[in-house]
């Protein structure tokens, strides 16, 4: 069978379509995903940059440190036996003297019945031979001993009570009670944590300093404290004592600070405290984002000619969101602050915000 001329370019036309669609595909998808505009997203990074302007920054120390309350106690019973009474209202703050817990004294109030009827008798004894002494009808050494006895009745009943006292638990100033560890009803020992007791009237906080910074501080000296959480807290504390020696197996010494009142921080808080060593340099103040920790060093994002240079710089104080480049950089450097974990050293950057 022939074909016609025209079928045979009709034919060959078909072919050549169907062989340039299949190589048009594997060209089309190296050039990477369309973005919703239809275009192509393999352009520059966007990223927003900052000019570094150096400023004079006050130069400080940062250590450690943890809330401790002014005052702290757990509290015990002093005798064993049998709780009969637990008020323990807890997260609820008590004035001195409350009773928090009584212990069973009912042994300890028989005794002492027993002792005062001892005492009476010994007492209308006393009166007797006291007015025979007068008269002569008694010796001194009878009317003498029946008054010894009269004073051994007396201090057994004065012992007695005081071990009736030891048996109430009683709160020994005012604070907020924790969390109950014990049930009523319990039996209890000397040993026995009845519940915790702290005063949430003055807060202090107690951190660390290696010794080559101890001239740093001294009582009446002005310290930041800072606190996570959001939002971030900050107070102004002041050093209220210092450790007498050094520890011998750190070498730091242990300073406390009295932090203001109203703190709204809670005993056991970590905090950072900044100790300021009264130097200032230039720095230059970025956001904390625009940093990359390195192992030997951090790093930022140049952006040069258009492309981006990684740049190892040292950093000082941190402040909330904020951080000082001590070294590393110089005035009119464009670091990028948004951006960066999308750019690549040596690769184009666009920039989208420039502050």
């Amino acid at each position: 069978m022939r074909f016609s001329t025209p079928a045979c370019l009709t034919l060959a036309c078909g072919t050549l379509a169907l062989l340039a669609a299949c190589h048009a595909k594997p060209d089309e998808a190296k050039g990477g995903e369309k973005g919703k505009d239809g275009k192509k997203n393999n352009g520059p990074a966007l990223v927003d940059v900052l000019i570094a302007r150096p400023s004079s920054v006050s130069d400080s120390v940062e250590a450690n440190g943890t809330v401790v309350a002014n005052d702290f106690v757990e509290l015990h019973p002093e005798v064993s036996g049998r709780l009969t009474l637990l008020n323990v209202q807890e997260g609820r703050r008590v004035t001195q003297g409350t009773i928090i817990a009584r212990v069973n004294d009912a042994d300890l109030r028989a005794q002492l019945q027993k002792t005062n009827a001892v005492l009476r008798v010994a007492n209308l004894s006393v009166n007797r031979l006291e007015k025979l002494l007068k008269v002569q009808g008694v010796n001194q050494a009878d009317y003498d001993l029946a008054v010894s006895q009269v004073a051994s009745g007396q201090a057994d009943a004065a012992y007695t009570q005081a071990l009736i006292a030891k048996t109430v638990v009683r709160a020994p100033f005012t604070g907020v009670l924790g969390l109950r560890q014990v049930s009523p009803g319990a039996y209890v020992t000397p040993a026995t944590i009845i519940a915790t007791l702290q005063a949430d009237n003055k807060l202090k906080v107690d951190f660390t300093l290696p010794e080559a910074y101890n001239a740093l501080v001294k009582p009446g000296s002005k310290v930041t404290v800072n606190f996570g959480g959001s939002p971030p807290r900050r107070y102004q504390a002041t050093v209220q004592a210092l450790e007498s020696q050094i520890n011998q197996t750190t070498r730091n010494l242990t300073v406390r600070a009295l932090l203001p009142g109203g703190a709204q921080v809670s005993p056991g808080t970590f905090a950072r405290v900044q100790v300021p060593t009264g130097a200032a340099r230039r720095s230059v103040v970025l956001p904390t984002n625009a940093i990359m920790p390195g192992d030997k060093s951090d790093q930022v994002v140049l952006v040069k000619n258009g492309k981006a240079k990684m740049q190892d710089v040292k950093t000082g104080d941190r402040q909330d969101d904020k951080i000082a480049v001590v070294s590393g950089l110089a005035a009119g450097d464009s670091v990028v602050t948004n951006g960066v974990l999308f750019t690549q050293p040596g690769k184009p950057v666009k920039v989208r915000k420039v502050k």
